[in-house]
């Protein structure tokens, strides 16, 4: 008499991209932690509170950090199969936070915030957060290239 079994084997895309997610918030929280610094000494995380109606320090941080965990976790489900050194992953992570940099400062907050004469206006203010943006990313990148593997490894 046979046997079978009801559970379903993991599927080789959810055992590849989940310790790749993981990763992916990992570098995204690394990165995160250390823009958010940065914002924190030009003043700008009670801004980010403004994205949800506060101007809260602590409710800044939080959605700072929510919003650096989920554009971590994107990286790993885009970039996860062509990052597949430390250095290419900081490349991609430093290209990540470019187009992050133009979606973000210069696209969602201005218009969220409802400043749409400051939508693509790069002054001194946005040339600063690029910087932010591209130290975010090689953290990410670096993160994610240094992790991902080690949990690949890990959930075999």
């Amino acid at each position: 008499m046979t046997t079978s079994s009801t559970a379903q084997p993991t599927s080789s895309v959810t055992a590849r991209l989940v310790p790749a997610v993981a990763a992916g918030i990992t570098g995204g929280l690394v990165g995160g932690i250390v823009f958010g610094v940065l914002m924190q000494l030009t003043g700008m995380i009670p801004m980010v509170a403004m994205l949800v109606g506060s101007k809260s320090m602590v409710i800044g941080w939080l959605v700072h950090l929510a919003i650096a965990a989920f554009i971590g976790a994107s990286f790993a489900v885009i970039f996860s199969r062509l990052a597949t050194s430390t250095g290419r992953a900081a490349l991609y992570g430093l290209g990540y936070g470019i187009v992050w940099w133009v979606l973000g400062a210069l696209l969602i907050m201005p218009a969220k915030l409802g400043m749409t004469d400051m939508i693509f206006r790069v002054g001194t203010t946005q040339w600063q957060s690029l910087i932010g943006h591209l130290v975010y990313g090689l953290l990410l990148g670096v993160t994610f290239g240094l992790l991902a593997p080690r949990l690949a490894r890990r959930g075999r």
